[in-house]
């Protein structure tokens, strides 16, 4: 799990949220840099000190890392700072939620995935969609729940194979096997409620639930969710 950390990045996450903080605590005890973002940094500079994290605003942690992730609402993709993402990689772990984000026709209509879109409007950034299907409380290792015959696995998808190795060299820092899911538009088989998004799945489970997925079918609202660990 550590071998990696010979090659320290400086990492920006675009958010504070369950995920991005989570990453950040997990990224920066892997030994990276990692500076997450907020409205009101002076506010929240306690909080990131705790998690080992620098902080700042939205275009300082765009401007700081050498990989960016991408950890806001996709209702909140228009303010993140393009020209500052041009040439980095950036890992959009966001999702579609009408609820929250506002109906959005190409994807309600399954004609665009996600990350397709969000690539489109950080033009020039290599996106590689990753950290993406699993809960925020799933990341720690100790908190995982188990997986039969070996460790989590997760979806990685691109269309820069570069930035997707860099990308699943992060994941086996932090313990996950990678599963290398294709191009961005074929990451729609890991969205919101797809057969992979957010359930505990070893490497094989995970690629039956990537091939089993159908574009115009989701499972139940909400029924990827579970309770936090205890034990």
């Amino acid at each position: 799990m550590n071998e990696h950390r010979e090659h320290r990045l400086a990492i920006g996450i675009l958010g504070a949220g369950e995920i991005g903080s989570t990453l950040g605590k997990l990224l920066a005890q892997a030994g990276h840099e990692v500076m997450l973002s907020s409205r009101d940094p002076k506010a929240r500079a306690a909080e990131a000190a705790a998690l080992g994290c620098e902080i700042g605003t939205l275009e300082q942690a765009a401007s700081f890392g050498e990989i960016v992730i991408a950890a806001l609402p996709l209702s909140a993709l228009g303010e993140i700072p393009v020209k500052t993402l041009a040439g980095k990689v950036v890992i959009d772990t966001m999702n579609y939620y009408p609820a929250r984000d506002g109906a959005i026709a190409t994807f309600d209509e399954h004609r665009e995935a996600t990350s397709e879109r969000v690539a489109q409007q950080l033009n020039g950034a290599r996106v590689v969609k990753a950290f993406s299907a699993i809960l925020a409380y799933d990341l720690p290792r100790e908190e995982r729940p188990p997986v039969e015959g070996g460790r989590r696995a997760l979806p990685v998808a691109a269309d820069d194979n570069a930035a997707k190795a860099l990308v699943a060299a992060l994941h086996e820092q932090l313990d996950f096997d990678v599963l290398d899911a294709g191009s961005l538009a074929d990451s729609w088989r890991f969205e919101r409620a797809k057969p992979a998004y957010c359930i505990p799945l070893n490497h094989t489970q995970l690629r039956a639930a990537l091939t089993a997925a159908e574009r115009d079918k989701e499972l139940p609202h909400g029924s990827w969710r579970r309770k936090p660990r205890q034990d």
